[in-house]
């Protein structure tokens, strides 16, 4: 086993026990967030690791800096003060959520004693900008009048749509009186 291999398999282990700690912290919503940070660090390990550059730094600076402090700002600008579940649906996600998690450990237990496959080499320049440019908004020369647009422009827009909904709904829920 190479170091990039265990390497792969710590930063997964830490992207799942993250994930874990972000479904099983009901009463304290800012350590779920920082478990949501955990989670996102490793993941652009992960991409590090797979030699996509850009989306690691994109991933840590976009996911586990931007859309976290996003999330603390809502946690604290909503500042829920009663619990949203009870305690026997809080047993019951939790329940769910080691259930989960045990399958999840089962069927990697059963991966490592069959042996592993090994890592296929990725292509050159994945990860890169070009790339990630040319599928999220225009392929082609703009010189040639090749200009084709992205496949996936129109789902960023909505998200960016979404997100900005989400937020103007979380201040107007936040406001106490209208004045």
């Amino acid at each position: 086993m190479t170091i990039e291999v265990a390497l792969f398999y710590v930063f997964a282990l830490v992207a799942v026990l993250g994930a874990l700690g972000l479904l099983l912290n009901f009463r304290n919503l800012v350590a779920g967030a920082i478990c949501l940070v955990a989670t996102m660090v490793s993941l652009g390990a992960i991409y590090v690791l797979l030699g996509a550059y850009f989306l690691a730094a994109v991933q840590i600076m976009v996911y586990a800096g931007a859309i976290v402090v996003v999330f603390l700002f809502v946690i604290m600008l909503l500042n829920i003060r009663t619990d949203v579940f009870t305690p026997s649906q809080q047993l019951l996600f939790k329940i769910f959520g080691i259930l989960i998690a045990g399958f999840v450990l089962f069927q990697f237990l059963t991966a490592i004693a069959g042996g592993l496959p090994a890592f296929p080499t990725t292509p050159d320049g994945f990860g890169g900008y070009r790339d990630i440019a040319g599928a999220l908004f225009a392929r082609g020369d703009a010189r040639e009048g090749t200009q084709v647009v992205g496949d996936f422009i129109l789902p960023f827009e909505i998200a960016s749509l979404l997100l900005l909904a989400a937020i103007v709904g979380s201040v107007v829920l936040a406001k106490r009186r209208l004045e």
